[in-house]
């Protein structure tokens, strides 16, 4: 089970409010917060594309682009034992700790068949 919506290439995450009685989510991969909620699925389900609707016609009249940018960096917090792992395998390989990590990314990715 998943708790995220798609519509249009955007992924929103849901989660529920048991103490509010409400399903509610924000838009991912954008560089902006938008939320959305919803008492019923329906309601979410409508919330969470009337949003996307509306901060893409927003991103259109600011001339901003929609999608967030990525860099091709991030930090990566791990086990030490692991880290030891990897660097380990990345110079038996012949491949920077950088490429062991891509490579490992894309394959996962493939795997999942998200690529």
């Amino acid at each position: 089970m998943k708790d995220i919506l798609k519509y249009k290439n955007h992924i929103g995450s849901v989660r529920f409010s048991a103490e509010d009685k409400v399903f509610y989510g924000k838009i991912e991969g954008i560089d902006d917060l938008v939320t959305f909620e919803g008492r019923s699925v329906e309601e979410l389900v409508s919330a969470f594309q009337e949003a996307v609707e509306d901060y893409a016609e927003l991103c259109e009249k600011a001339g901003k682009p929609v999608r967030k940018s990525y860099k091709g960096s991030f930090n990566v917090r791990i086990d030490p034992e692991l880290h030891k792992k990897a660097a380990n395998l990345s110079v038996d390989l012949g491949l920077s700790l950088n490429q062991l990590v891509e490579e490992a990314i894309q394959k996962y990715l493939s795997a999942k068949e998200l690529l």
